[in-house]
């Protein structure tokens, strides 16, 4: 489909609430997406956790979740939603696999190839790091050796049907939270510091291809430090190509009473001045969710937690539609490409503003929307509003 971007040929036109079913066929065309580099003046600052949340998290219907937040300086938990619950670690045991290859060692100790690949485990969650350490190391010995030392009550190796699998060890939200204990209270310093330094670094996109700033990065203002983890979907958004988290497709619902089936999304790690606030929410999803779903349920659950610390961005969420959505750095086609949004996600939208006509029949707008998050514009087209500019949403 081509875009028609000739002002004198399209009138700008109204659109209304509908959206088509069949967005698959818009193909390529969805590409164009824009962003700002630049913060516009207009943006607001973040302000502070605001007036007392619900007692409880709100977990999204269909959504299995696991919660634990746990405020460091009063020594208590704030939010527990199933903590005991074990679930499949996905990439959270990254944490795991690089806190037993260090040791009571600093991050001196290991070779530069060693070090590269933690640094890539980390950051961007590379799953041929962590496959390359759980081979050499022993595999679910990793994990036996880290629930001693760690004292991990709700952790196992992957069951003996999946011995290969590193995402396959069972986690729960109250024994992430003892990691991320362990890592800031007991580790050495240059083993605390060389992660959380890693875990600070976290990239939008993971090495895989998928958005990995789902959940705490999106929910609060840095500082943060995370280790996300992901299993069961086949696209995930980003600027790179997706390979698809493995699934072993078992055929029942439980192996050794952790679901290896259902499409996993977690987010774990500290938030706020001095990692006030420990956070780890493990989450499953329906069978067929799309990554996009996934991540933006997800993140309803983590922004109505109490998370002692936490600044929340300015802004308001709004949902968008269709794939292949790009963010771009200013309010034109032909911008520089920032990103592309996991399908269907919701967004953070801080301000608005008219820049390149953009047709994508039925629609034609020339409003588009900046992104704090992403640092660019999207058209205001792929977002799920009835209006072409967004009713009482400020201008850029």
């Amino acid at each position: 489909m081509t875009l028609s971007l000739h002002r004198s040929l399209v009138p700008v036109r109204r659109r209304t609430p509908w959206r088509p079913a069949h967005v698959a066929v818009l193909g390529a065309a969805l590409l164009a997406l824009a962003f700002s580099a630049a913060l516009p003046a207009a943006a607001a600052a973040p302000s502070p956790d605001p007036t007392p949340r619900t007692a409880r998290a709100d977990v999204p219907s269909g959504v299995t979740a696991g919660v634990a937040v746990f405020d460091r300086r009063s020594g208590s938990f704030t939010e527990q939603v199933n903590p005991s619950l074990p679930f499949r670690s996905a990439s959270v045991v990254k944490l795991l696999i690089a806190l037993d290859l260090l040791g009571d060692r600093g991050p001196d100790a290991l070779g530069a190839q060693d070090r590269a690949r933690v640094d890539d485990m980390l950051r961007a969650s590379d799953d041929d790091a962590a496959s390359h350490f759980w081979a050499v190391n022993g595999g679910g010995a990793i994990i036996d050796r880290m629930v001693r030392k760690l004292g991990l009550t709700d952790t196992a190796r992957p069951p003996a049907t999946h011995p290969g699998y590193w995402g396959y060890t069972a986690l729960s939200a109250r024994d992430a939270v003892r990691i991320y204990r362990y890592l800031l209270d007991t580790a050495p310093a240059a083993v605390r510091d060389y992660v959380m330094d890693g875990l600070r670094s976290s990239t939008r996109c993971a090495s895989d291809g998928y958005d990995q700033h789902f959940g705490i990065p999106s929910a609060f203002e840095r500082p943060w430090a995370v280790k996300q983890g992901w299993s069961g979907f086949s696209s995930g958004g980003c600027t790179v190509p997706v390979r698809a988290t493995p699934t072993a497709r078992t055929g029942t619902p439980a192996v050794a009473g952790v679901d290896l089936d259902r499409p996993a999304l977690h987010s774990t790690g500290t938030v706020g001045p001095d990692d006030r606030a420990i956070v780890a929410v493990l989450t499953l999803h329906p069978d067929g969710t799309s990554y996009g779903k996934a991540y933006t349920d997800l993140g309803r659950l983590t922004r109505s937690l109490n998370v002692p610390g936490a600044m929340r961005p300015a802004g308001t969420w709004i949902g968008t539609w269709g794939a292949d959505v790009t963010v771009r750095a200013d309010s034109t086609t032909t911008s520089r490409k920032l990103t592309v949004l996991p399908a269907g996600a919701e967004v953070l939208v801080s301000c608005q503003k008219r820049g390149q006509e953009v047709s994508i029949p039925p629609y034609t707008n020339d409003w588009w929307a900046y992104l704090p998050q992403y640092g660019g514009y999207v058209t205001n087209i792929y977002l799920s509003v009835p209006e072409n500019q967004v009713p009482g949403l400020s201008l850029c």
